[in-house]
């Protein structure tokens, strides 16, 4: 589909996202790779920061081996670092840390570490060139995503229905929430690109109800559309029966079941998409291994629910689902925010 080769357009988006994050003349930046991240977003980094001045250095790592019984996927927990405290130190004395590895530092272990050094972290998303190109950020976007974190910041309760058949209760109040527009130019905060999206962790025995994922709703782990509805009924945050006659469902089942661990099943953020520029139908025009989903998970209006770790209702898992459902209603503190998937509030 694509030629594996330097663009000088890819190049004029990169320099132009890492601009937004502040890169000065003479700015020590480091490009932390490891040895299957994608090299075209890994030498268009090098190339984009050198046109801005900046002195860049990589940082690659050997691409560990899989010690989970299932492949992992779009979990943003890069084990790549495995720790080493060299690395971490070279990491946090950089005053931006471009991530190209390719599960992403949004909830590595040591991305703390990092942070609290002083360094900034832009996570690359593992998308083709062509995709960051497109959903470039721009400040109209950081406005909105901004208006949305800061009210349900405030909130106490969200409620989520659709004609599927979802009801859901979410309590809001002290639930972490996290806005993210593309890119950070902040010591110690972390950005992902492609961004417009605001999600919230909600903190244990928060979330109840029903959440039934209709054809055509997205299982980004799998980088599917659903082809039949599959059914989820919570209970004080953990799945407790996921229903479903077709392969969709058998999938989430044996996923889930291979883990052998409780914590797979329990709510990891809830939130929703507000980037105009990321489409939904994007999932059927690239080549599996030329995406990583995160435009779905953007998409305006899309009600994105995921499974697994989070650590402000103290718990840890290596399972992750980021399940973006369409066609929904989100209240938030009985304000419709978003009617059958379409973003009802003007943002910002």
């Amino acid at each position: 589909m694509f030629a594996e080769r330097i663009e000088g357009k890819w190049i004029d988006a990169f320099a132009e996202v890492f601009a937004r994050c502040a890169v000065k003349l003479g700015e020590a930046v480091a490009i932390l790779s490891e040895t299957q991240s994608r090299a075209l977003n890994v030498h268009l980094s090098e190339l984009a920061l050198l046109r801005l001045g900046a002195k860049p250095f990589h940082i690659i790592v050997p691409t560990p081996r899989n010690p989970h019984p299932v492949p992992v996927r779009s979990t943003g927990a890069s084990e790549a670092i495995g720790g080493l405290a060299p690395v971490v130190a070279a990491l946090g004395h950089a005053g931006l840390v471009v991530d190209c590895t390719i599960e992403g530092l949004m909830h590595a272990p040591e991305t703390p570490e990092i942070l609290k050094a002083g360094a900034r972290i832009l996570v690359i998303s593992n998308e083709h060139p062509e995709a960051l190109e497109r959903m470039a950020p721009d400040d109209a976007l950081e406005r909105e995503v901004r208006a949305a974190a800061k009210m349900l910041r405030g909130a106490k309760r969200m409620r989520v229905t659709s004609a599927a058949g979802t009801d859901l209760d979410i309590a809001m109040e002290a639930a972490a929430t996290v806005g993210v527009w593309g890119w950070t130019d902040r010591p110690g905060t972390l950005a992902h690109w492609p961004g417009g999206l605001v999600v919230s962790f909600p903190k244990a025995n928060s979330v109840n109800g029903t959440l039934v994922l209709a054809e055509g709703d997205v299982n980004l782990t799998f980088k599917r559309y659903l082809a039949s509805p599959v059914r989820l009924m919570l209970e004080n945050d953990y799945v407790t029966r996921l229903e479903g006659e077709g392969a969709d469902a058998e999938l989430m089942r044996r996923y889930l079941a291979a883990w052998d661990d409780r914590e797979t099943y329990a709510v990891s953020h809830v939130g929703f998409g507000l980037n105009r520029r990321a489409r939904y139908e994007a999932l059927a025009m690239y080549d599996l291994s030329h995406t990583n989903g995160t435009e779905l998970r953007a998409v305006a209006g899309n009600f994105l629910f995921s499974t697994g770790a989070n650590e402000f209702a103290g718990r840890h898992a290596a399972g992750h689902f980021d399940l973006p459902v369409m066609r929904t209603t989100i209240e938030v503190d009985g304000v419709v925010v978003v009617r059958e998937g379409v973003v009802q509030t003007a943002f910002g």
